[in-house]
C-alpha cells in the first residue's frame, strides 16, 4: 500500500485556490420550487449517476482494504470511483466489487508500452473510463508503493516517479486515445485553449482545475463534451456552485478520504450520502428542482480579495469577516464569568453549575476502567479486541450503546433499542447533531422554553438557526402558550421543527414540569407534528423520586432525549448521548432511524467519542447495575441539602417583610442545581462586577438566558458546587449586595 494517497485527494494548490473561490460564493434563495425533493440524478458519458459527483481521485488510501471500500461505497451510492495506476488490488478485483464501473487515473510513462498495458487491463476488467492529467505529475505526493498489482512487476517501488515522464503533454493524450477505446478524460485543463485542444484530440470529457476559469472554459466547449471540476469540493453547496458555473459534475476526494479514515466503507458511504443530501438541500434552497435547473443566477459572488504586496506581513483577521455567531453575546457569557472569577479569586461564586468536587476520587477512574475491561472479557472479547476497544477510534455511534440502553431501561423506564442511541461528546454535541439534522431550510425554526440554557441557543446561533422563545410563566411552561407560538410561526410562513425543554429542575430557572403538563406537551407535539428535545441532566442528582421522563411516556416517537453523564458520573469524561428512535424514510422508501443520520453528521464533526471516556463511564454504570440513581444517592442528598441550606440562608438574611419592602423574591426548587431571584435593580454585567469587587460574591445574570431579550432583573444562583460554610457566607454577602444595590438605584 502507498504510504499516503498516490494522488492527492484534491490536487494541492488547485484545491486551495478553489476552496478560496468557493468560500467567496454563496447561494441565493429561490422560490418554493416544485413539490417533493429535488432530483439530483444526472446522465453523463452515457450513464446515469445518482448525483453530479465522481468519487476521487484516490489511489491506495492509507487504510487496509481502502480501495475496495471506496469503490464499493461509491457503487452502492450510484457513483463512479477513480482508482490509481499504482493500486495494490488488481483492476479485475476492483471492477468486480463496483456496482458502477470505476475509472482509471493513469499517467504518461517513460515506457509507453506500460501506458497501453494499463489502459488495456482496465478496459478488460470492465472499467468505464481513463483519466490523464496534463502538465506533469506534481500531484504524486509519495514515492514508495508496496506491491502495485497491475504493473506486471513484483516487489515494492521505492520511487514511482522514476517510471513517469517529466510531463504529460498532448502526444501522451494522442497515444492513450489510440491505445484504448474507453472513455478518455483529459484532466488539468486550465484554459479555454487547453479545453479546445483536448476536444480536438478526441477527449470524451475534460476536467478543469480552476473554479474561477470554469465559466470561460465551459462557454468555449459549448456542450461538445462534459466539463468536470476537480479540487476544493467539501460540501453539497460546492457541487451546486460548480454546476452553476458550468460544470456537469465534480470530483470529490477529501471528504471521501476523511470518511475512509474515520470509518472505512461505512465512513465513505456516510460522506457520500452527506454530500448528496447537502446538494439536495442546496437545490431546494435555490428552488432548483433538477440539476438541469441550476443556473448561474443562483450563486452570488463576493469581491475577490486583493493580492497583498510581496513584502506585506500577514494581516490580522477582522472579526467582521468571521461568522456572525462569534460576536453573539451568548458566546461571551462564560468568558465574562471566567474573567470576573479570575479577577476576584477570593469571591464566593454561585455561578458554576457543576458537580461538587468532594465526590470525586481519582482511584475510581481506574476501578471503573477495570470493571469495563472485565465486562469485555466476560463477553468473550479477545485481548486484541479489548486493546482495540480502548486504543482505537471505535464506532462513530459509540461502543457502549448496549450498556446505556440497559441503564435507561433500569433507571428511567426508557425502552429503546441500542441502535437508536448515539454516544456524544457531552450533551452539547448531541444538541449540535440534532439541530444540524432537523433544521434543513431558512424557514425552519427552533422553539425553546425561555429562559433557556445557553448551550442550545449558542449552538443554534453558530448553525444560523432561527430561535423563537416560548416565555415561561412564574410556575413554569404553559402548553397553551407553546401552541399559540406554533400557530403564530406557521402564520408567518415558518415551520416549527422542534421544541427544546428541560423538564426537571431546569437550567436556569429551576422549574419542573408537572405530570399534567408533560402529558399535554406530548399530545401537543403529536398533534402539531413537531419533535420535543428533552434535556434533563439534573433529575438523577436530585433528592426524591423523579417524575417520569417525557421519553418514557413517548408513544408517538415525538421525543428526542438528550442525556449526559457529566452530572451523574463526572464531567471530565465528556460523555453524553442522544436517543433518536424516530423513523427516517429515504427517497427509495427505505426506513432507518434518526440516530443513523446523527451518526453520519458526527463522523464529520468528532469522528467518535473518546473510547477511554466511554470505558470509564461504562464501568461506573456496570458497577451500579445500570442504576445511575443509586450511583448518585449520596450526591443527590448533598445537592438537596445545599439547595435547602441556600433557601434557609436567604430567608434568614432577607426575611419576608424585608424582601417585600425591597421587591425581592425567589423560587424554591425541590432539586437540581439552580434557583432564581428577582431583584428591583438591573442585574447586568456592571452590577455583577460591583458585586464581585465590593461584596465578594459572584452570580449569573439571567439576561444570558433569554434569547428574545428579558431577565434584566433576574439572578441565577447555583448551589451545587459550594460547601455549607461557603453557602452561609455567600448568601450573607449576596444579601448585603442586594441591599446596597437597591438603595443605589432608588
Amino acid at each position: 500500500m502507498a504510504e499516503g494517497a498516490e494522488h492527492a485527494a484534491d490536487g494541492g494548490g488547485a484545491s486551495a485556490a478553489n476552496r478560496a473561490a468557493f468560500d467567496r460564493r454563496g447561494l441565493r434563495q429561490g422560490g418554493p420550487g416544485t413539490p417533493g425533493p429535488p432530483e439530483t440524478a444526472v446522465k453523463i458519458l452515457g450513464r446515469v449517476w445518482s448525483a453530479p459527483l465522481v468519487v476521487g481521485p484516490l489511489a491506495a488510501p492509507a487504510r487496509p482494504g481502502g480501495e475496495l471500500a471506496v469503490v464499493r461505497a461509491a457503487g452502492a451510492a450510484g457513483l463512479p470511483a477513480v482508482v490509481g495506476a499504482f493500486a495494490e488490488r488488481t483492476f479485475a478485483e476492483l471492477a468486480s466489487a463496483a456496482e458502477v464501473p470505476p475509472w482509471l487515473r493513469t499517467y504518461a510513462f517513460r515506457d509507453h508500452d506500460t501506458e497501453r498495458r494499463l489502459a488495456a487491463a482496465a478496459r478488460d476488467a470492465g472499467f468505464g473510463a481513463v483519466v490523464l492529467a496534463l502538465h506533469g505529475h506534481e500531484d504524486v505526493r509519495v514515492r514508495k508503493v508496496a506491491a502495485p498489482a497491475n504493473l506486471g512487476r513484483p516487489g515494492p517501488l521505492s520511487d514511482i516517479r522514476s517510471l513517469l515522464d517529466a510531463r504529460a503533454d498532448w502526444p501522451a493524450v494522442d497515444r492513450l486515445r489510440a491505445a484504448v477505446d474507453l472513455r478518455l478524460l483529459v484532466a488539468g485543463v486550465r484554459t479555454a485553449a487547453d479545453a479546445l485542444r483536448a476536444v480536438d484530440s478526441g477527449a470524451d470529457s475534460i476536467v478543469v482545475t480552476s473554479l474561477d476559469a470554469l465559466p470561460e472554459i465551459a462557454e468555449a466547449v459549448a456542450g461538445r463534451c462534459p466539463v468536470l471540476l476537480s479540487g476544493g469540493v467539501r460540501r453539497g453547496a460546492d457541487i451546486l456552485t460548480a454546476v452553476a458555473a458550468g460544470a456537469d459534475a465534480v470530483f470529490a476526494g477529501r471528504p471521501v478520504l476523511d470518511g475512509l479514515r474515520a470509518g472505512g466503507r461505512a465512513g465513505v458511504a456516510e460522506a457520500l450520502a452527506g454530500l448528496v443530501r447537502e446538494l439536495a438541500d442546496a437545490m431546494a434552497f435555490t428552488g432548483s428542482a433538477t440539476v438541469a435547473d441550476i443556473a448561474p443566477g443562483v450563486v452570488r459572488t463576493g469581491p475577490r480579495p486583493a493580492d497583498p504586496p510581496p513584502t506585506a506581513v500577514a494581516r490580522p483577521l477582522h472579526k467582521a469577516e468571521l461568522h456572525a455567531g462569534v460576536s453573539d453575546p451568548v458566546l461571551d457569557t462564560m468568558t465574562f464569568l471566567n474573567e470576573i472569577t479570575s479577577r476576584h479569586p477570593q469571591a464566593i461564586s454561585f455561578a458554576p453549575g457543576r458537580p461538587y468536587d468532594g465526590f470525586f476520587d481519582s482511584e475510581q477512574i481506574f476501578t471503573h476502567l477495570r470493571r469495563y475491561l472485565n465486562h469485555l472479557q466476560e463477553q468473550g472479547s479477545s485481548p486484541q479486541q479489548v486493546r482495540t476497544a480502548l486504543y482505537q477510534y471505535g464506532p462513530t455511534a459509540g461502543q457502549i450503546r448496549e450498556i446505556i440502553a440497559d441503564s435507561l431501561r433500569a433507571d428511567e423506564d426508557i425502552d429503546v433499542p441500542a441502535e437508536s442511541i448515539v454516544v456524544t461528546v457531552g450533551a452539547q454535541e448531541a444538541m449540535l447533531l440534532v439541530l444540524r439534522a432537523l433544521i434543513s431550510g431558512p424557514d425552519d425554526v427552533l422553539l425553546v422554553s425561555s429562559p433557556c440554557y445557553v448551550g442550545i441557543t449558542g449552538a443554534a446561533r453558530l448553525l444560523d438557526i432561527a430561535v423563537t422563545p416560548v416565555e415561561e410563566r412564574e410556575d413554569g411552561l404553559s402548553c397553551a402558550d407553546l401552541e399559540a407560538v406554533i400557530r403564530d410561526e406557521r402564520a408567518r410562513g415558518r415551520r416549527p421543527r422542534a421544541f427544546y425543554v428541560v423538564p426537571d429542575h431546569s437550567n436556569p430557572s429551576g422549574t419542573t414540569l408537572g405530570p399534567r403538563a408533560r402529558t399535554e406537551l406530548l399530545d401537543l407535539a403529536a398533534r402539531h407534528g413537531i419533535l420535543i428535545l428533552e434535556d434533563s441532566p439534573y433529575r438523577l442528582v436530585s433528592p426524591g423520586p423523579p417524575l417520569p421522563t417525557l421519553k418514557s411516556q413517548d408513544r408517538a416517537r415525538t421525543v428526542v432525549h438528550l442525556g449526559s453523564f457529566s452530572k451523574t458520573v463526572f464531567p471530565g469524561a465528556r460523555v453524553g448521548f442522544v436517543v433518536a428512535d424516530q423513523p427516517v424514510v429515504d427517497a427509495g422508501g427505505r426506513t432507518g432511524l434518526l440516530a443513523d443520520e446523527l451518526a453520519k453528521i458526527k463522523s464529520m464533526v468528532t469522528v467518535n467519542t473518546s473510547s477511554l471516556s466511554q470505558a470509564v463511564v461504562a464501568g461506573a454504570l456496570l458497577a451500579a447495575g445500570g442504576r445511575v440513581s443509586e450511583l448518585n444517592t449520596a450526591a443527590s442528598a448533598y445537592y438537596g441539602d445545599a439547595m435547602r441550606a441556600t433557601l434557609r440562608e436567604l430567608d434568614a438574611h432577607l426575611p419576608a417583610d424585608r424582601r417585600e419592602a425591597l421587591g425581592v423574591r425567589w423560587n424554591e426548587p425541590t432539586g437540581g442545581f439552580f434557583l432564581t431571584l428577582r431583584v428591583p435593580f438591573r442585574a447586568d454585567n456592571a452590577a455583577l462586577e460591583r458585586s464581585a469587587q465590593d461584596f465578594g460574591v459572584i452570580w449569573t445574570p439571567m439576561t444570558y438566558f433569554y434569547p428574545g431579550g428579558g431577565g434584566l432583573h433576574g439572578i441565577r444562583l447555583s448551589t451545587s458546587y459550594l460547601t455549607p460554610a461557603q453557602i452561609a457566607e455567600g448568601t450573607g454577602r449576596l444579601a448585603r449586595f442586594i441591599e446596597a444595590e437597591s438603595a443605589r438605584t432608588t
